[in-house]
């Protein structure tokens, strides 16, 4: 293993800037940390806090959600948006519930196993919630280490094997001081070396950096392009669901159609609701959230 010639300044930087988030806090349960990490794929902190926090106050532990209707979990959701995240940290709760005692596991295979947990999210539970060490590549590190060691602007967009070869050789042998390294590389994507605006000047390893060294070289790869929102099929679900979130009752078609003038498209995007296990269609034309018939 190559030694880590970021890890001592990266580390003294988090101490100084790291944020204040209650899923760091020294009390917070492994499965706090669970669901942050689930709510914060692809949404931000200023959306997931208020979530999590309300989440938390009704489900404090798996069990309390396993034995809610899954269709809980995605009215519990609004509008943190990709709400499939909803169902699959309800069937990470039923399976902790029933093969882990209702406690989450410490052992980075168990991890993987539950249901919806990928390679990231198994990792950063293991190393946040119970200080082990493992590589750990969202999108902040990957943008780090690829400006900071390959001298780009912009990882490739699909992760490689050379990325993670790279993630594990920067890990500091002891564990605890891994797992630091892990949350204290992510904030300084998070808040430093950001995607459309870096602050090299205020980045505690700019010195060292192969991509400031180069002058900051444009990416020139393939065009990165937003995603957009409005007018989409995405918009569509969206507005659906939340007729269904707003209402107890099951909702008759009637009450659905009125959220979208395009027929095709709202047709469309409820069939795709129902297919992703997100609305279940009853017998007698009505709709609902999963988990009531």
């Amino acid at each position: 293993m190559s030694e880590n010639p970021y890890s001592t300044a990266v580390l003294a930087w988090y101490e100084a800037h790291a944020r204040d988030l209650p899923w760091r806090a020294p009390d917070a349960s492994p499965w706090s940390i669970l669901v942050s990490e689930i709510m914060l794929q692809q949404t931000p902190v200023v959306r997931v806090l208020p979530a999590w926090r309300a989440w938390m106050e009704r489900w404090p532990t798996p069990a309390h959600l396993a034995k809610e209707p899954s269709g809980e979990a995605v009215r519990m959701w609004n509008r943190l948006g990709y709400p499939r995240r909803a169902l699959r940290l309800h069937a990470c709760a039923v399976a902790i519930t029933e093969q882990h005692g209702g406690s989450v596991p410490d052992d980075h295979a168990a991890l993987l196993a539950l249901p919806g947990v990928g390679a990231y999210t198994a990792a950063a539970v293991a190393s946040f919630a119970f200080g082990q060490r493992h590589a750990i590549l969202d999108t902040n590190v990957r943008r780090v280490l690829a400006r900071a060691e390959t001298g780009i602007q912009y990882p490739p967009k699909t992760q490689t094997k050379a990325e993670t070869a790279l993630a594990e050789s920067l890990l500091p042998a002891e564990a605890s001081v891994a797992a630091r390294w892990g949350v204290a590389v992510m904030e300084l994507g998070a808040l430093v070396c950001t995607a459309r605006t870096p602050a090299c000047a205020d980045c505690p390893i700019a010195h060292a950096c192969a991509w400031k060294a180069a002058g900051r070289p444009a990416h020139d790869g393939p065009p990165r392009r937003g995603q957009t929102y409005e007018g989409t099929d995405r918009q569509v679900r969206g507005r659906l669901l939340a007729v269904l979130r707003a209402s107890a009752d099951p909702v008759a078609k009637d009450a659905l159609d009125t959220v979208w003038d395009d027929g095709v498209q709202r047709e469309r995007a409820l069939d795709a609701l129902v297919s992703d296990g997100l609305v279940d269609p009853l017998d007698d034309g009505r709709y609902a959230l999963p988990g009531y018939a």
